[in-house]
Order: C-alpha cells, then structure tokens, then sequence
C-alpha cells in the first residue's frame, strides 16, 4: 500500500528545497566578491610586475618620477595621498560628529528634515565640480586670504612653522585636503546620522530618568551604542578620500616632489594615474603606474583591516555606561 503524503509535507519538503538554493545562492554571491577581489589584486600584480622586479622595494622610498630617464618611485604620490586625506578626516569628521548630532538630539523638528537633505545633496555632487569650484573659486580665495595669514603668523613658529612657509600659490597640498574635507562631510555626516537615529529611544529614556544630561547621554548612550556605525562612517569617508580623483587633479598642483610645506604643489596617486595613464610609453611606464594603482589599493585594504581589528577590540570591552 502506497503511503500517502499529506499536503503540509510536501509544503515542507518545498520550502527545504528553496532554503538549500537560497544558501547556494547567497554562498555563491560572497564567494564570486572574494573571487572579483582577488582577481583585481592578481590583476594589478601581474602588471605592476616589470616596476617592482626593475625597482623592488626602492619603488616605494624613492621619490624620483623621470618618464625619460626611466626612473620612478613612488614616494611623492603616497606622501601626497596620505597627507590630503589625513587634512580632510581631520577637519571633516569632527564636523560630521556634530551635525549628526545636532541633527538627531538637539535640532527642532521643522528643521530636520531640510538640513537632512541638502546634505544628502551635496553627497550627490560630482567629484569634477568640486574640482572645478576648488580651482576657480576656492584656491584664489586661500592664495588672497587663508594662505597669508597662515605664513604670516604660524610660519614663523619653530617647528610646526615649516608646515606653512614658502609662496600662496592657492594649490597645493592643504588646499586639496580641505576639498577633500568637503567632499567627504555630507558621506560621513549621513551615516553617523543614520546609525545615530537607530539608538533605541528606551535607552535614552531611560537616561533621562535618571537624571543624565543631555550631553551624558550622548556621550554615554548614543555613541557607544552606534560606535561600529561611527567607525564605518569614517572609513567610508576614508576610502572617498584616498580614491577621490579628479577633485585633487585640479587642485593639488601635480607636482612629483615631496615639500615639507603644505603650502607647496603635490599629488596623490590617483591624481598621477590620472594624468599620466594616457600618455604611458613604454611597458615600464606602464606598469609603474599599475603598481601606483596596487600600492593604493593595498593601502585601503590595510586601513580597512586596521579598523576592523579595532572595532573587534571596542566590541569585547563592552559599551562604556
């Protein structure tokens, strides 16, 4: 006699069916990004080859960039790099922290709302019309303006002077960093305002109740509440920062040297990429510029591991209350 399956079984044996392709499904998705990554690293490995075999780990302390000679190094652009993006994260986040505030504990509710979107405005702004705007507006506002009163009265201070000496010329590497700053506020602005607005209105309530200020329980409640959200809002303004392109070539003078004076031209390596991929002649030419592209992006691989590990560390602390 033939058993007779019943209705409810075979919803069940369906529904163990699509749970076993929904897995295949979403394992093959994070298999295929780890497969896209490694591919672009072998990628980028492969052609940067000639350069590093040529130059080996010289490509990364020599500062030299003669296309005619030859000869290149990849100091003056990972100098330029590192420099601009830490200007704009250290001007930018501290902004972004306290808009995002303002905008979810202290700002009127009419208000919200319009301030909340012409950040995301600016969010959507190309990275060109930053460029643009820097060039033609902001730097002969710096060169007439912020640049003179900055060699005027911190030049001369020992030390920390030979960070603003030397001629306003408007570009440079100060002025890249501070439209690299705008250009990343309105990305971290939103997500830690975001993160902000998810902290559970019972922990705040209760606060409250027992006779927190409104600063303790920002302080206290709602930052270590949102802290994985607050360090991921600044890696991604990071990685706007080390990747931005265009908005730096039209500002940061693409000069190949390295100048102690933040007043002074320089690149980034985007910006040389940019500039010079078209007119690459030669395969070492070529493949010094792909390894530009390597030494960046294993630098934001390497930040981005760095601040995982740290989160992982916050996270086994606990929350501070």
């Amino acid at each position: 006699m033939v058993a007779r399956v019943l209705p409810y079984q075979l919803r069940m044996r369906h529904e163990a069916r699509v749970e076993v392709v929904f897995g295949l499904l979403t394992r093959s998705c994070a298999y295929l990004v780890l497969a896209l990554l490694a591919g672009v690293l072998l990628t980028l490995i492969y052609g940067s080859w000639p350069a590093l075999k040529t130059f080996k780990l010289a490509f990364l302390t020599r500062e030299v960039w003669d296309p005619v000679a030859g000869q290149f190094g990849a100091l003056a652009p990972l100098y330029g790099t590192v420099v601009t993006s830490l200007i704009a994260m250290l001007l930018a986040v501290p902004f972004a922290f306290g808009a995002a505030i303002f905008l979810t504990e202290t700002c009127p509710m009419w208000l919200r709302t319009p301030i909340a979107t012409c950040i995301e405005l600016l969010a959507g702004v190309p990275s060109i019309v930053y460029g643009l705007w820097g060039l033609f507006l902001f730097a002969p506002v710096l060169q007439q303006t912020l640049q003179p009163w900055l060699i005027a009265h911190l030049g001369p201070i020992p030390g920390i002077g030979r960070l603003f000496r030397g001629p306003p010329f408007g570009i440079g590497l100060l002025t890249a960093g501070l439209v690299l700053a705008i250009m990343v506020l309105p990305f971290i602005t939103a997500v830690m305002r975001e993160v902000f607005r998810a902290t559970p209105t019972s922990l705040k309530e209760a606060a409250y109740g027992l006779g927190a200020t409104q600063w303790e329980v920002v302080w206290h409640v709602v930052v270590p509440n949102a802290r994985a959200g607050i360090i991921g809002a600044i890696m991604l303004g990071l990685g706007r920062a080390l990747g931005e392109t265009m908005a730096v070539t039209f500002v940061a003078g693409n000069a190949q040297n390295i100048s102690v004076s933040l007043l002074a031209p320089g690149t980034t390596i985007s910006a040389a990429i940019a500039n010079e991929f078209t007119e690459a002649v030669g395969p070492l030419y070529l493949s010094a510029l792909i390894a530009l592209g390597l030494i960046l992006f294993l630098l934001t691989l390497s930040i981005i591991a760095a601040a995982r590990l740290m989160l992982l560390r916050l996270n086994a602390r606990g929350p501070r209350l």
